[in-house]
Formats: structure tokens, C-alpha cells, sequence
């Protein structure tokens, strides 16, 4: 199956990874010549593209007409709305789904912005808090990638290594098998960014390799 991409921020990313490894054929687009650059040397199999995927112009470069399913995972609704609608009526694609970052803007995507599917990171962040979580503890929230990768949570507690010397994410020197894919601190979702710094019962999801469990034990658990 093709699929196309739009955003190649660390949930873009995180799909491209996982959809590669399922053996699908992967565009991946993203606006930041830099980024880009960067994403090709960590994407082997990935076909990384410097374009705006709110441009006719570069979709179509991207030969949008012969994808299976464009994935639209910027973080700007905005630019989400933009990549569906044409991808659904300028380019016909079978199959689009769309991120939704402001909870508020669920409304809007729908089929008369091109919308097969929609899936609200924000909400599916914050319904995890409403759960029982013990803090310094790591939840396993889903397998990924056939149970090679999983989706978890850890709730930090005062003496998380990350939380007590407060190390920034990028200190922290976390291995290419753990990645922070966002941070939920009292209620609201956050981007997680190199110069964050954590703090106590921050609820931090993570993807992590099946055989890494440990790495992210060490730190934020200690």
C-alpha cells in the first residue's frame, strides 16, 4: 500500500517508522529543508520529500493521484484541514486521515474537508490521565510495528533521575529505541522539545523498542 505523509514531526515520524516496517511504500513530506535532511538519514526506506504539503504543486510531485491513504500528522490543524481537502478532491485518495491537535477543531474534520477518519491526539492524551496511573510505574499502552515497539507511560515521581537533576530531554541522551512522543503536565498535552525540563507527575508517552523497557526505566524511574 502507498502512503503519503504530511509532517515530519516526531507522531509523522513515529507512523513512518511503524508503516515501513509493515512494508508499505512511504512519502513522507515536510516543509523544513533541514528537517528533512535530518529525517532522510534516520528513515532509511522512507522516501523524505522537502515540500509544502499545503502546496497543489508539491502533492502533486509527490504523485498524490496513485496513493493509497495520505496521512495528514502536522502539527497545525490548519494545515491538516488543507492537506485533506485536496488530497480528497483535487487528487482522489481513497483514504485520508487527519490529526487533530486543538480538541476544539474536532468539528471541523469531516468529509467536507476530505476527512475519512480523524484522530484526536490531544483527547487520547488526556483520556490516559483520567486512568488510575501509579506514579513511577511504566504502562504499556499498546503494541506497535507487530509487537515489535510499544506505546507507554510513565508518571514521574520527586525522585525520577530526569525530574530530580532536572535533565532537559536532550540531557537526558535518551537511545534511537525511546522516544518521547508527548508529555500530558496538569491536564493539558504538551509538544515535547530538546530544552524541556520534566517535573513531578508529568505523565510522559513514550515509544520504545520492545527490548528497551530498561533504557526508559533508567531515566525516568531510576
Amino acid at each position: 500500500m502507498r502512503v503519503v505523509i504530511a509532517g515530519g514531526g516526531s507522531v509523522g515520524t513515529s507512523i513512518a517508522l511503524d508503516l515501513i516496517d509493515r512494508h508499505h511504500d512511504v512519502t513522507l513530506l515536510e516543509q523544513v529543508t533541514a528537517t528533512a535532511e535530518r529525517l532522510r538519514s534516520m528513515l532509511p526506506g522512507v522516501n523524505v520529500m522537502a515540500a509544502d504539503a499545503c502546496e497543489y504543486a508539491c502533492l502533486a510531485t509527490a504523485d498524490l493521484r496513485s496513493a493509497d491513504v495520505v496521512i495528514a500528522a502536522t502539527g497545525d490543524d490548519e494545515d491538516n484541514l488543507v492537506v485533506s481537502w485536496l488530497s480528497k478532491q483535487e487528487f482522489g485518495v481513497p483514504r485520508v486521515i487527519a490529526r487533530i491537535n486543538n480538541a476544539r477543531n474536532e468539528w471541523l474534520f469531516n468529509e467536507s474537508w476530505g476527512v475519512d477518519i480523524s484522530v484526536s491526539t490531544p483527547a487520547l492524551i488526556t483520556s490516559l490521565v483520567d486512568e488510575a496511573v501509579e506514579v513511577g510505574s511504566i504502562i504499556k499502552l499498546m503494541d506497535l510495528a507487530q509487537g515489535n515497539m510499544r506505546l507507554i507511560e510513565v508518571t514521574l515521581a520527586a525522585n525520577s533521575p530526569a525530574v530530580a537533576q532536572n535533565f532537559s530531554l536532550d540531557e537526558l541522551r535518551l537511545p534511537d529505541s525511546v522516544r518521547v512522543v508527548a508529555v500530558v503536565r496538569s491536564s493539558k498535552p504538551l509538544v515535547p522539545t530538546d530544552s524541556m525540563h520534566f517535573l513531578e507527575h508529568d505523565h510522559v508517552i513514550l515509544i520504545v523498542r520492545a527490548d528497551a523497557t530498561q533504557d526508559c526505566a533508567a531515566a525516568f524511574i531510576g
